[in-house]
């Protein structure tokens, strides 16, 4: 599911660029692209966390997030004016959410005390899917097809995603865990939100948000800023966005090695520091080579950002996955300002003031990391590995 998701977030940080060309966009639409799916979509998923349970309700919602994610694929491909990309782009955030997004809560209830290494392993598979789309664009491009008929290919891929969701079953009825009184896994609004006050919850949903701000949002804008900053070629700035990919899949695989055996939280501290480095040196470096090499460093080093901050809000909420996935999808309603702010920033100032602006996320996760005790999840095994 996870590779599904990404491969399609890789072809189209690659094809940006030619879908730009081809629709006539401007930064502040681009922006829109980015952002209003992102609200939309959060504030659809917003139910997903706590209506889903466990078992058989979960995979029906799994289902029918996969028929509508392949068909929001196919309406980008046929997406003749922004605003009909636009409403595309809207259906397939809530549909991600209840195809991949539910699928990783399954995930998490499956072994509670391995979280973060299964969380790894399943940004690794992400990250493998990312680094493939640009592939997948330009393999398609080669062969003298164009970024609507790459849209069309993965819907088709989706559709043996879909097919391996339904022969894999509900799954487990309850995690371990799980409220005894609540054995379906559906809370209430008042449950999920009284959940912010338990520990550092609110602390790890604050930098679920922030940590995208250097991965997603950059990631969004990245091949466009190489093209319209850098005055690189729209294939250098695709091959831009796959050393970029390549070289977060590269931080990904050296995360899976090490989750046994080291705390999320001090990965967060060691990256956030080089970030604070790196980020800046990439948009002051001139020539199109040195921003590509610092662009490589700085993905690498950020790419343990997301699995270890999503492995300590679930191993904050065992038993309660659907709470993290409400948590979230509530969080991202906040999130959707940043591509929309540096859409409207790029607009009135450029893009390179724009993105100077995402320097303040590795600062904040410095700032916000919590530091009291670690959970069981956030240790990797059942409190027999060894930690930093």
């Amino acid at each position: 599911m996870e590779l599904i998701d990404e491969l399609v977030d890789g072809t189209q940080g690659a094809a940006l660029p030619l879908i730009r060309g081809s629709l006539h966009l401007r930064y502040g639409q681009i922006g829109l692209l980015i952002a209003v799916p992102l609200l939309v979509g959060s504030l659809l998923e917003l139910p997903l966390g706590l209506v889903a349970g466990h078992g058989v309700r979960r995979q029906r919602l799994v289902l029918a997030g996969g028929v509508l994610f392949i068909g929001s694929l196919a309406a980008v491909a046929g997406a003749r004016s922004f605003g009909i990309l636009l409403l595309a782009l809207v259906l397939f955030f809530p549909a991600s959410g209840a195809f991949v997004g539910l699928t990783q809560s399954a995930l998490m209830d499956t072994d509670p005390d391995r979280q973060q290494p299964n969380l790894a392993a399943w940004n690794l598979a992400g990250s493998t899917g990312a680094v493939a789309g640009p592939l997948l664009l330009a393999a398609v491009l080669i062969a003298g097809g164009s970024w609507r008929d790459s849209y069309l290919l993965l819907a088709a891929v989706a559709s043996l995603a879909l097919a391996g969701a339904a022969a894999a079953g509900p799954g487990r009825a309850a995690p371990a865990g799980a409220d005894p009184s609540g054995q379906d896994g559906r809370v209430t609004t008042r449950q999920a939100l009284g959940a912010l006050r338990e520990g550092d919850i609110a602390r790890w949903v604050a930098l679920l948000q922030i940590c995208d701000l250097l991965l997603d949002i950059l990631t969004g804008f990245v091949g466009v800023y190489l093209v319209d900053v850098v005055h690189a070629t729209p294939a250098q700035a695709a091959v831009g966005v796959a050393i970029r990919l390549g070289a977060g899949l590269a931080g990904d695989a050296g995360f899976v090695l090490i989750a046994n055996r080291v705390s999320g939280r001090v990965v967060l501290a060691v990256s956030a520091i080089a970030a604070v480095g790196l980020y800046p040196a990439f948009l002051l470096a001139s020539g199109l080579v040195a921003k590509l090499v610092i662009l490589a460093l700085l993905s690498a080093v950020t790419a343990c950002w997301y699995p270890a901050i999503a492995a300590g809000l679930y191993g904050s909420l065992p038993g309660r996955s659907g709470i993290a996935v409400f948590l979230g999808s509530a969080a991202g309603l906040v999130a959707a300002v940043g591509p929309l702010a540096v859409g409207f920033v790029a607009q009135q100032a450029g893009l390179t003031w724009a993105l100077a602006c995402l320097a303040v996320a590795p600062a904040a996760m410095l700032a916000i990391l919590p530091r009291s005790r670690l959970t069981p999840a956030e240790r990797g095994t059942g409190g027999s590995g060894r930690y930093s």
